[in-house]
């Protein structure tokens, strides 16, 4: 699926929604029944969602720059973490390098601040606003929420595995499950597609969210979780035209400071 290949039916669906609602808000007849549109309008509504349709959307995925907790592994999940000095200067790397690749339309990041402070440089570095988009929220890991990875192995070995071994299968004690999510994350894509069709626009998350929609463009299942891996301020590139995806690039970490 890699390089190219038809458009997954879960994110055909999206964008179809997508692009039917905002071509129906362009022919004047936003929250109204599709029966009352004069007969007149429909052959121009078809000819606008065939033209969103056949336009370039191109998704830039990244996950914010490093904070503590990465080292030793700890389920950061919601804990505020802010950029460690290294994490700046990868925000600033791949600003610098979004600001001479591309002109993106907007840039969209979770509610956390490390998040936030990553969007930050990429929209001083392209001049475009930036705005928090609640879907790309990380996951909520409950009780073992900045726990470090290794006690909880020691703590509850039995959950630990599942975790590793059938990801889908689990919800965090009081927390989140994968299905929840994926819930979250596909509203998320749903309304960026809504908003920019034909456009560039960035997204900037965290390692489970970006697993997440990535499984989603891929059409691969929750089971598939631990096959991707993102790294701090890596880049994932989406191409999505027509009934077409193409992935560009995953967890690209090329110009970023070691």
């Amino acid at each position: 699926m890699v390089g190219g290949a038809p458009l997954p039916w879960r994110v055909f669906l999206v964008m179809w929604t997508a692009s039917f609602q905002l071509a129906h808000e362009r022919a004047g007849c936003a929250r109204s029944s599709r029966h009352d549109a004069p007969l007149e309008r429909r052959p121009q509504q078809r000819h606008d969602i065939r033209h969103i349709l056949d336009r370039v959307t191109r998704l830039l995925l990244t996950r914010h720059g490093h904070v503590d907790g990465i080292t030793p592994k700890r389920f950061r999940g919601r804990a505020e973490l802010a950029l460690t000095d290294l994490g700046v200067r990868q925000a600033k790397a791949l600003a610098a390098r979004v600001a001479k690749d591309w002109k993106p339309a907007a840039i969209y990041t979770s509610a956390m601040g490390r998040c936030v402070a990553t969007g930050a440089a990429i929209r001083d570095a392209c001049g475009v606003a930036s705005s928090v988009l609640e879907g790309l929220t990380d996951i909520d890991y409950g009780r073992w929420q900045m726990r470090i990875q290794d006690e909880i192995k020691v703590e509850e070995p039995e959950l630990f595995h599942l975790w590793h071994a059938a990801p889908h299968l689990m919800r965090f004690p009081s927390g989140e499950s994968l299905q929840d999510l994926l819930a979250r994350t596909s509203d998320a894509l749903r309304i960026v597609l809504a908003r920019h069709p034909g456009e560039t626009v960035v997204m900037v998350g965290h390692d489970s969210v970006n697993r997440a929609l990535l499984l989603q463009l891929l059409d691969r299942p929750l089971s598939a979780y631990w096959t991707l891996a993102q790294d701090p301020c890596c880049l994932n590139e989406i191409e999505i035209v027509g009934s077409k995806v193409e992935v560009l690039r995953i967890n690209d970490t090329a110009r970023l400071p070691l």
